[in-house]
């Protein structure tokens, strides 16, 4: 198998039990440890100018914020969308769309950053742009909007947090320090910012992060590949989809040669 046997770390959190499998069918010894939830925000008064028609665009980011907005306001949620240019980043919006009824005027391509979606609305006539962010700001998105001229608003609705129970995410800092993994596989740029947290927290963060640097580091794509550059881990590739179950499929193949 082309894992064969090697110790995974893996460090999603809503779908962990899932890419536990995909490594175990790849022949790698998995340890999951869950890295992240997602935290509700209040609406705020640019949630409101939405509702009241004041925006041209919505940048609909991720699936789940689409779902919270629509959580929040309901059917004057999917109103409001109805009356303005709809863009997604990628399929996890696109497919809270379709659950709404409706489909976006543009899709960013892979692989989905925030770059290909500048491109994607290039000459585009709206300057009153709503941007619903996910757990973290991007401030580059925003600024390169106002750089061309338009007026955004960011809406934000849930903050990443630590999970719960962050035992798991602990042990494998210690284990990293350790040199207890060969191969890591990161789904999103928080789970660096988290994982580095919580080993600085142990008082172990450069061992954590030099025992990560000599893992086989597989990142999910661009904007995780900054995050991990960040504290200087070198991702080995990005897969050729940005999907989990690609990423975790090349990764074994990749490792085992």
């Amino acid at each position: 198998m082309p894992f064969a046997g090697v110790r995974v770390l893996a460090l999603e959190s809503r779908r962990s039990a899932e890419i536990a499998e995909l490594i175990r069918k790849q022949g790698g010894d998995p340890f999951v440890a869950p890295s992240m939830r997602e935290v509700p925000v209040e609406a705020d008064a640019q949630a409101q100018r939405l509702l009241a028609g004041e925006f041209d665009m919505m940048i609909l980011l991720t699936g789940v914020g689409t779902r919270q907005l629509h959580g929040l306001w309901g059917d004057a949620f999917v109103d409001a969308l109805r009356r303005l240019t709809v863009v997604a980043r990628g399929p996890k919006p696109v497919a809270a769309l379709r659950e709404l009824g409706l489909a976006p005027a543009i899709t960013a391509p892979e692989p989905n950053t925030w770059r290909e979606l500048l491109r994607a609305i290039e000459g585009r006539p709206e300057r009153r742009i709503a941007v619903q962010e996910y757990g973290r700001s991007n401030p580059e998105l925003l600024e390169a909007l106002r750089a061309r001229g338009a007026e955004v608003a960011a809406i934000r609705v849930y903050r990443y947090a630590l999970p719960d129970d962050t035992a798991p995410l602990r042990e494998a800092a210690r284990s990293l320090a350790a040199g207890g993994f060969q191969v890591a596989l990161f789904t999103t740029a928080v789970q660096i910012e988290h994982l580095a947290r919580v080993a600085r927290e142990e008082g172990i963060e450069e061992a954590a992060l030099a025992g990560l640097r000599r893992c086989f580091v597989a990142s999910i794509g661009p904007t995780t590949t900054e995050a991990l550059e960040e504290f200087e881990v070198r991702p080995a590739f990005e897969p050729s989809h940005p999907k989990m179950g690609i990423l975790v499929l090349e990764a074994a193949q990749r490792a085992h040669s």
